[in-house]
């Protein structure tokens, strides 16, 4: 772990909200800056990073060591959908999953990373809290829609994130809110109307209750995630578009948050 820059974590408190297609988007586009990334899907009952990029490796070990599946050149993932059956269930309590987790960051080869980007399932149980206590954390990106059931479990998941610093076991004394993301924000229609499926305004409320930035607005669109279905991240694949420049957007805005740290 120490021979990586950022460790961010994509959270949210809440299911369905769009996770992991940020956590996808996010470290194939900071790839594509030229960054070295490593992603770590850590949503062990139900990953979905592998089926989003397209991989079907199996994981291979040397030397005791977990060897990463690429995608690229320059991103390297894990997941436990790498070691399942196609749809296999993942029946673990707490200490097996606790286990799994320190391994995916204590016995990977990641090498030297620039970033890397932990998909976390929602809420903040044993997977949240085992990876604070056991690795330091940069920085948290909250997603959310607008809709307000969703606002009320990441102010849950902002409120974790406060109280890890706090943590007497927490190893992420320095951790804090890059800010929200708002996900779904609104649907573009092919005549070029907007409509706001979700509600309106709910991400920048909520960033202002947490005096946080609002990052970026990614809008639903129907084509990327088709694209997502097949393994083809519209960051790379479906390009000139309002999602590909939000993810654009976002990866500006957090090297701008992350700016001077080493």
């Amino acid at each position: 772990m120490e021979k990586i820059k950022h460790k961010i974590t994509v959270m949210s408190g809440k299911g369905g909200v769009g996770k992991s297609t940020v956590s996808v988007n996010l470290a194939v586009a900071l790839a594509e800056e030229g960054f070295n990334v490593g992603l770590l899907d850590l949503d062990l009952h139900g990953p979905n990073v592998v089926r989003m990029l397209g991989l079907n490796d199996k994981l291979s070990v040397d030397n005791g060591e977990i060897l990463p599946a690429y995608y690229g050149t320059n991103l390297k993932v894990i997941s436990m959908a790498f070691l399942l059956e196609e749809g296999a269930p993942v029946i673990w309590r707490g200490p097996i999953k606790t286990t799994a987790i320190e391994q995916f960051l204590a016995d990977v080869r990641w090498g030297e990373l620039d970033f890397l980007v932990i998909d976390l399932p929602p809420g903040t149980g044993d997977e949240a809290l085992t990876l604070y206590q056991s690795t330091s954390i940069d920085g948290a990106i909250l997603v959310t829609t607008p809709q307000v059931v969703a606002l009320d479990d990441v102010k849950r998941a902002a409120k974790f994130v406060v109280e890890m610093r706090e943590a007497p076991l927490s190893a992420s004394k320095d951790v804090r809110i890059l800010g929200v993301v708002e996900n779904m924000a609104y649907l573009r229609c092919p005549n070029g109307d907007v409509v706001y499926l979700f509600g309106k305004g709910g991400g920048e409320r909520l960033a202002q209750e947490l005096e946080v930035p609002l990052l970026v607005k990614i809008p639903m669109d129907p084509k990327a995630m088709e694209m997502m279905d097949k393994g083809m991240p519209p960051v790379s694949f479906y390009r000139s578009t309002e999602f590909e420049q939000a993810f654009r957007e976002l990866v500006g805005k957090i090297l701008e948050e992350l700016k001077g740290e080493s």
